[in-house]
């Protein structure tokens, strides 16, 4: 390694606890809710109140503002329902089913009433979006007062949110209310629900929701009357209060997310868990046959991940967390996922693991998920691998037992779609993806493979040290992806620009080989080949007949540096760099020929090379 890239490495490594990477600077808007909620469950209609006040914490002076109104798309001839009858490959939750809703089926949000500090203003819908003209701007760094009337009704349950999912929870209210757009340094994101992803401000919820009192609700927040709502909220033995009347109304605060949803049952079974730290677990099913085993032993196996993901991921900032069964598969909201329950335990652990870890990627750090939506669900996927695999060596999954390679599944979805002539760019705006087969493998499985891909290019060390790092400098700031890399650039001492352009922004394969291997003078020429499109550092190990072996680190020239050795059992050693620009590369080693066993490319499996058969030559 040249002395200077020594260095660079050793001084990030040893300094970086006193360079002090605090909160990153970056304006963010502001909001404030108060709602009130009478919902009627004989018509599955509600009606409500909404008090906003909005926070212009921008240096723009803004003129309109946009709410999205996402129940209007499950209407036919919607957004969601042209585009899910469009598309070559259509999500069978959805289909043609939206077309098909009969008007006490459909779903609806009716603006009634707005004004803004008291004065009322012109408003119009447009399918999910709410256009409001302002009667004045909102000036930088000043605030104003929206109070909203609406009615609502609950669609049939299609796509995320609705009534009478397929394991017949009633009510799962999930993109419920009308909602400000996020404005941010980008500017509005007023983007149409078509059934992809979501974005918003983070603000304070202060939520009333009057309904029938034989009615259980689970969602975000805190309760803030346990003593008049019992249901599960009060020490065993405790009764609440008689209720007067029909209904019960019930009060959550969520503080500091940029969402609020909630589910409702009159059968739900509600049970928690309190934990050392002082979380409380809460876990609301239907229980049968199916479901009350596995849903029973699970406050234990979340109990247990919690821990794990704390440490390795970064501190949960919130006091409750609920596992609710409703939906129409997995879905992550702030505090709480929606997830269907009559699952096997292997596949419960599975999706619970997966929605809470979206805490960490889209609640806390809320990154553009339309724009970005690999740098939820994939980093959300790549976590989920590796607390899944740490459960199944603590024994906590039945039938699951750890693995060397937890991330094999993700490698081979990724190699699926390289291979299928549809892979787009990640940068494609998730709305805008030309399949959800791409979209889904791209965001999922070839975003995870950026960072189990990332480990092999920095060194784990790095990476975990990075981890740790992305998540307490950029929580509560929406990053976006030079955010991130430059994190990662910062605890590795490397450039990482490159790998980011390439993964992100292009389509390019990574395909190295072993070429030739031939005897010369001095000892051994091996000769490398680039065949793909995608330049990579390469490690590369050397097997010897007398059973020992090393390891020798080629950096990319636009590195500017290397990755240090990750193990300190296998000789390793760093070579000259490999220039982007060459095809090819000479490896001068001093055994003779004849003492080498095998030469091979990445044995790890962690670069991802689609073509595999020319990385070990014999």
């Amino acid at each position: 390694m040249r002395e200077w890239s020594r260095f660079a490495w050793i001084a990030s490594s040893i300094f970086l606890p006193l360079l002090g990477f605090g909160q990153a600077d970056r304006w963010q808007q502001r909001v404030e809710y108060q709602m009130e909620i009478d919902f009627d469950v004989d018509k599955d209609q509600f009606g409500g109140s909404q008090r906003l006040v909005y926070y212009n914490n921008s240096p723009d002076t803004l003129t309109r503002v946009f709410y999205h109104l996402y129940f209007n798309a499950f209407q036919p001839g919607s957004a969601m329902d042209v585009r899910s009858q469009t598309l070559p490959d259509p999500d069978s939750r959805v289909g043609a089913r939206i077309g098909k809703l009969k008007p006490n089926e459909i779903g609806y949000l009716k603006v009634n009433k707005l004004t803004k500090d008291g004065v009322a203003l012109k408003y119009q819908t447009e399918g999910t979006i709410l256009e409001v003209t302002l009667d004045k701007p909102i000036l930088p760094k000043s605030s104003v007062v929206f109070e909203m009337n609406f009615d609502g009704q609950v669609p049939l349950q299609i796509r995320r949110s609705g009534r009478d999912n397929a394991e017949g929870v009633d009510y799962s209210m999930a993109q419920w209310y009308p909602k400000m757009c996020e404005y941010d340094y980008q500017g509005w994101h007023a983007n149409p629900y078509i059934a992809r992803e979501f974005y918003g401000i983070w603000g304070d919820f202060d939520v009333k929701i009057s309904i029938d009192k034989q009615y259980v609700i689970g969602g975000s927040g805190y309760l803030q009357n346990p003593e008049e709502i019992g249901h599960g909220y009060l020490p065993e033995g405790q009764a609440p209060k008689p209720a007067k009347g029909n209904k019960l109304t019930w009060h959550f605060k969520a503080p500091n997310v940029h969402d609020f949803m909630w589910a409702a049952d009159p059968n739900y079974t509600h049970t928690s868990l309190k934990r050392a730290d002082g979380l409380t677990l809460h876990f609301f099913y239907l229980k049968n046959e199916r479901t009350q085993d596995n849903w029973g032993a699970l406050p234990k196996v979340m109990d247990r991940a919690f821990t794990y993901i704390n440490s390795r991921f970064g501190q949960y900032p919130y006091q409750q967390y609920s596992f609710i069964q409703g939906g129409d598969g997995g879905m992550e909201y702030p505090m709480a996922t929606l997830i269907t329950g009559n699952r096997s335990m292997p596949s419960l652990v599975g999706v619970s693991v997966h929605e809470l870890m979206h805490s960490w990627y889209q609640m806390v750090l809320g990154s553009n998920e339309s724009l970005y939506p690999w740098m939820d669900e994939g980093f959300t996927d790549y976590a989920t691998q590796d607390i899944s695999n740490y459960l199944a060596a603590e024994k906590l999954i039945p039938g699951r037992n750890k693995v060397d390679n937890p991330f094999a599944p993700t490698y081979a979805g990724y190699f699926n779609l390289a291979e299928s002539g549809e892979e787009e760019p990640l940068s494609t705006h998730a709305d805008h993806f030309s399949t959800n087969f791409a979209y889904g493998l791209g965001s999922y499985s070839k975003g995870a493979v950026f960072m189990n891909q990332l480990e092999y290019v920095i060194g784990k060390p790095a990476l975990d040290k990075g981890l740790l790092l992305y998540f307490n400098t950029w929580k509560f700031k929406h990053p976006n992806v030079n955010d991130m890399i430059r994190v990662f650039e910062k605890v590795s001492g490397l450039e990482l620009d490159w790998y980011k352009e390439y993964w992100v922004n292009s389509t390019h394969r990574i395909d190295y080989a072993v070429d030739a291997i031939e005897t010369e003078d001095a000892g051994t020429k091996v000769v490398l080949k680039r065949v793909g499109k995608m330049p990579m550092p390469l490690d590369v190990t050397v097997n010897y007949k007398n059973g020992k072996k090393e390891i020798i680190n080629i950096p990319l020239d636009i590195m500017r540096g290397a990755k240090p050795a990750e193990n300190a059992t296998t000789p390793y050693r760093v070579e000259a760099d490999w220039p982007w620009v060459n095809p090819s590369y000479e490896l001068h080693l001093k055994a003779a020929a004849t003492e080498i066993e095998s030469v091979e490319i990445d044995p790890t499996t962690r670069m991802a090379d689609t073509n595999r058969n020319n990385n070990r030559r014999l």
